[in-house]
């Protein structure tokens, strides 16, 4: 693992085509943990107004990633993750926090929890997920 810790994640995250297309953003990084977050705007909205339930899931599946890969010291993949929504999802941004709970030679398994925050900063819970991620590796196929 490269001792540049940040370095290593934000390239990681630069060449994801799917979260720059969204506009996300990895604000932090740890050993085995990460934080993501995304402004709220109309495009990310479901027809209530409240983000997107597949816009939920991919901040957490990714931060869950991210927390695991960095717990692992390499780029990983999303083994498999369950995600549980809370609330509705309202407020002016939304942040995704995972951390690694459990770590093996071979996979990490991983917690997070996805906030809305308001203009004035308040944060509420509107989702939380469990994930097991895995080293990236050669893939078949």
């Amino acid at each position: 693992m490269t001792t540049d810790l940040t370095g290593f994640a934000h390239s990681i995250f630069q060449a994801q085509p799917f979260s720059m297309f969204l506009g996300a953003e990895l604000t932090s990084v740890g050993t085995d943990s990460a934080e993501i977050r995304l402004i709220n705007r109309p495009e990310i909205q479901q027809q209530h107004g409240f983000v997107h339930g597949g816009v939920l899931s991919y901040l957490a599946d990714n931060a869950l990633t991210f927390a695991g890969g960095l717990a692992l010291g390499r780029d990983a993949l999303t083994a498999e993750y369950k995600i549980n929504y809370v609330r509705p999802a309202v407020g002016a941004l939304v942040i995704a926090r995972a951390k690694a709970t459990a770590t093996t030679r071979s996979q990490a398994v991983c917690q997070c929890s996805v906030y809305v925050a308001s203009e004035q900063g308040e944060e509420r819970l509107v989702a939380v997920a469990q994930g097991t991620i895995v080293s990236a590796g050669k893939q078949e196929g």
